[in-house]
């Protein structure tokens, strides 16, 4: 699914990463591992397509395709999710706006066709009444004043309505109580159809996921074992 070679990044001429090897399996709960400050969070994000990351040697291979080139968004719509840590507050746009702009680019991307209203609602309502979201929170602001665990939430209403291939979650249990940590691990869990890479602190959590590989990073290298 991923293959990352010999990987070297750098942001603002400091160098965080050097030649990183990781392979991602098909259908692999991969848990990306380290202190902080190791590059777990680099690394999750120069796979994204975060430019503010230099690359400066190596490649990202997803697929059998070489997207070390590719920007964020079109990375995204190939079929690799982000679920980061710090995500932002965006005034002015409704969650409900929000989903429907991003489900209808995938629909179009993956099928040529346009996303009809009343598909999108089918699928919205399924996957909201499945994680017991509130109404009310689609015509909030993405964000805007809603609390740690409930902004996991609305990001797995993302996850689900999406599909990616692949899903890279940046401590996805941060700020989360046990029974939101428990809705996230079940759904990846119950996702079978997608390969995630995920950092994780926290024991309790890894190991409601049981993870098929671990790869740990040190000072931005692989720790070989």
């Amino acid at each position: 699914m991923l293959e990352i070679k010999n990987l070297s990044v750098s942001f603002n001429e400091k160098t965080l990463l050097t030649d990183i090897n990781l392979t991602v399996a098909s259908g692999a709960r991969h848990l990306l591992s380290g202190h902080n400050g190791s590059g777990k969070s680099t690394l999750v994000n120069v796979i994204a397509g975060n430019q503010e990351y230099k690359i400066k040697s190596g490649e990202i291979i997803f697929n059998d395709k070489n997207i070390t080139a590719e920007n964020a968004t079109t990375r995204s719509l190939l079929g690799i999710f982000l679920g980061a840590q710090n995500v932002p507050e965006i005034p002015g746009l409704t969650v409900l706006s929000f989903l429907k702009h991003s489900i209808a680019a995938h629909t179009h991307f993956q099928t040529g066709k346009d996303l009809s209203m009343g598909d999108f609602l089918t699928r919205l309502e399924s996957a909201r009444e499945k994680l017991n979201i509130p109404k009310e929170w689609l015509n909030r602001s993405v964000n805007v004043g809603f609390s740690g665990g409930e902004r996991k939430r609305i990001m797995l209403l993302r996850l689900l309505l999406t599909k990616p291939k692949l899903a890279i979650l940046d401590e996805p249990d941060s700020g989360a109580d046990s029974d939101v940590k428990k809705q996230i691990a079940d759904t990846i869990n119950e996702m079978t159809d997608t390969t995630f890479l995920f950092i994780s602190h926290q024991k309790d959590f890894t190991n409601m996921i049981k993870p098929t590989a671990i790869t740990t990073l040190s000072s931005g290298k692989v720790v070989i074992e």
